[in-house]
């Protein structure tokens, strides 16, 4: 099929620009890149394309690679075509940085470069020459590390450039080339004797991706077929499709299960297991901003650990993250961000107000005479019979070994224990005010108060307490 033709019709079928439009043009100097620059360069005046050369020298070559911006350099002006350079040293910057694969910071410069000069140029696409031969290489590449779903969809033909640190400006990255073959794009730069480079580090084989490219790929065409790179492309083109469907359907779900800022253990056991991996795996990928590192494992001991976990448990995730349950909720955390709350202590007054920033509470008290119209009229107020109190209170959080008298028994009870029965959250047990007479704890907000302080019939004065969350 004509290159020129199957470049137009996979434009048109995937709406990449419309006419008139700016495209920057990811240029390296090999065959798919410079057959990417000219079939677009014959359809500037049809589109009206306004098109720019973007070129990353990355250092890793040497003399090579000054020798490929050269060549793509005069290639861009015998079209008379902007060319854009930029010069970086990856193997520098790798070792500065100590760790990191040099093909994905090689990836990540690219295209950080692209946003940035697509920013500059106020140009909104940008055009890669990525060919059915690298969909076809990137299922398999994926297929053999385990990917799921989306990973098996390859190379969408259109997406969305994000670039950290750069604005909010909209850029869409572009493979008008996705649907044609290598041995396409060898024809027709034969035909029309175009001159391309050869990157000598493809004809390692070292690289999965050119294992793949060189030594299976092969032995699968002889077993099945000259047709089964069209196949492998269709069905990674059915799977994005197909994941498209899903994302939308998980998205809904997601928000039927977010619940008091974690997700609902309840709702999420309730859907079936692939949606519940789905499921987790977005609600991580929001709260991290990626899913760097985190692989089938990660996501099998997190649902693991919410089905079949302890009440109150922990897993570390990669990216010193946590996720923690508590009880019937599921939260992430980040590790070491918050470190332990401090422990604090007030001298509440008789009469007045007191503020406990730790719990983002407020507490009021009174001293009233006692009636049948002053009993507490809501869960966070209580009264306690003054002739029994002294004159100081004291209100702080929970220490190890806290135990207090509940209404209506003789003996003392772990504080511990009273919270495991009530399933008080570790978060929430860390900051909740305790109401103390002296040693003895005499009211736990929300969850049992004492005997200490019992209101009888023969009560006289009593001291309403009454707590109140700060919305502010």
């Amino acid at each position: 099929m004509n290159l020129e033709l199957t470049v137009k019709e996979t434009i048109q079928k995937y709406r990449m620009f419309s006419h008139g439009d700016g495209v920057l043009v990811a240029v390296s100097g090999g065959p798919d890149s410079i057959a990417l620059l000219h079939v677009l360069s014959t359809m500037r005046e049809e589109s009206g394309l306004h098109l720019a050369v973007a070129h990353l020298m990355h250092g890793i070559r040497g003399e090579a690679a000054r020798e490929d911006a050269r060549f793509v350099a005069q290639a861009a002006q015998s079209l008379a075509v902007p060319f854009h350079l930029k010069e970086v040293d990856l193997p520098r910057m790798k070792a500065e940085k100590g760790k990191g694969n040099i093909e994905a910071m090689a990836r990540e410069e690219r295209y950080r470069f692209f946003a940035s000069l697509a920013k500059e140029l106020r140009i909104g696409t940008v055009a890669t020459a990525h060919t059915r031969d690298d969909q076809v290489e990137t299922l398999l590449m994926w297929l053999l590390r385990g990917s799921g779903r989306k990973g098996l969809g390859g190379l969408p033909p259109v997406r969305r450039l994000v670039s950290k640190g750069e604005s909010s400006q909209e850029l869409l990255l572009i493979r008008p080339l996705i649907e044609a073959s290598r041995e396409e794009i060898i024809e027709y730069l034969t035909e029309r004797g175009l001159p391309y480079r050869t990157d000598r580090t493809n004809f390692d084989p070292s690289p999965l991706r050119n294992w793949i490219r060189l030594r299976l790929l092969p032995q699968l065409r002889e077993r099945a077929g000259v047709r089964l790179d069209e196949r492998l492309a269709g069905l990674a083109d059915l799977l994005r499709d197909e994941e498209q469907v899903l994302q939308r359907v998980t998205e809904e779900r997601l928000r039927q299960v977010l619940h008091g800022g974690g997700l609902s253990r309840v709702a999420l056991l309730q859907e079936d297991k692939a949606m519940q991996r789905r499921l987790v795996r977005l609600w991580l990928e929001r709260a991290r901003g990626d899913l760097k590192a985190i692989g089938f494992d990660h996501v099998e001991k997190m649902l693991r650990l919410i089905a079949e976990g302890p009440p109150q448990g922990r897993l570390s995730l990669p990216g010193r993250w946590e996720l923690v349950r508590d009880y019937e909720t599921v939260r992430l955390e980040r590790r070491g961000a918050g470190s332990k709350p401090a422990c604090y202590g007030y001298t509440l007054p008789l009469e007045g107000q007191l503020m406990i920033p730790e719990a983002g509470m407020k507490i009021f008290s009174s001293r009233i005479s006692f009636s049948a119209d002053a009993w507490p009229q809501r869960d966070l107020e209580e009264l306690f019979d003054l002739a029994f109190l002294p004159d100081t209170l004291t209100v702080r959080n929970f220490r190890v070994g806290d135990r207090f008298q509940p209404l209506g028994m003789q003996g003392h009870k772990k504080l511990k224990d009273l919270f495991i029965e009530k399933k008080v959250p570790l978060k929430v047990r860390a900051t909740l005010p305790l109401l103390l007479a002296g040693n003895e704890i005499l009211w736990v907000p929300g969850y049992g108060r004492s005997e200490v302080g019992r209101v009888r019939d023969e009560t006289k004065e009593v001291l309403k307490v009454r707590f109140e969350v700060c919305n502010d």
